[in-house]
């Protein structure tokens, strides 16, 4: 069963080549497709110099539109979803996340982080449904078509669905894993108005669908 990684990145200069090395040694996966989101960096430039499939937005689409760029792009039946600013990446985590898809045992699984560090371990283990590490099937980006979700609403949009569709879930527990975070990358103030838009944009989604996930 094919398996395609799809990592969307927005100025991700700093974290991406670990990431896309990483990937490029484990066999499970066919495909990687970085999805250079209308960045101003060197993202697309790193990506290219590890021989994956980069593809260049001119402008930035946010979360989704970089997402489903790089699902239509590719045939694979298994997308295994990774953000670019990870910090701690390791074989096992993808491992975890991919087979029990690939062995049928899951329709998604979505990775939570633990002892990575304090501040993205607490956000994670109040809301596991926000995770953008994720493994599923290809036919479940069929139906985000009927969802309006938008940027961060991706995760939630994808929660979501496997509720109302009634997939099969699995939490992967991903130890010592993190990220960089918002205030760290793009400085306090700009940090925070971004964190505020991601959560508005969730709440929204979570208010049109009129879902309780608590």
């Amino acid at each position: 069963m094919p398996v395609a990684a799809v990592i969307p990145a927005y100025n991700e200069e700093k974290t991406v080549g670990n990431i896309l090395q990483l990937l490029k040694s484990i066999s499970l996966i066919d495909e990687i497709i970085l999805v250079s989101d209308g960045s101003t960096d060197n993202t697309a430039y790193i990506g290219r110099s590890y021989d994956v499939s980069v593809i260049e937005l001119p402008q930035n689409r946010g979360k989704v539109g970089a997402v489903m760029c790089g699902v239509k792009s590719t045939n694979a039946n298994v997308i295994l979803l990774l953000d670019a600013d990870l910090v701690g990446l390791k074989k096992e985590h993808v491992y975890d996340l991919l087979l029990p898809v690939l062995k049928g045992e899951s329709d998604m699984t979505i990775g939570v982080f633990k002892n990575g560090r304090g501040a993205t371990d607490l956000a994670q283990k109040i809301a596991p449904f926000l995770s953008g590490q994720r493994a599923l099937q290809r036919w479940v980006f069929d139906k985000l078509k009927d969802y309006n979700v938008k940027d961060y609403g991706l995760e939630m949009a994808l929660t979501i669905i496997a509720k109302k569709e009634n997939l099969r879930v699995k939490t992967v527990v991903l130890n010592e894993l993190t990220h960089v975070m918002k205030e760290e990358k793009r400085g306090f103030i700009i940090g925070v108005a971004s964190r505020i838009k991601m959560y508005w944009d969730i709440l929204t989604c979570m208010l049109k669908l009129k879902l309780e996930v608590f």
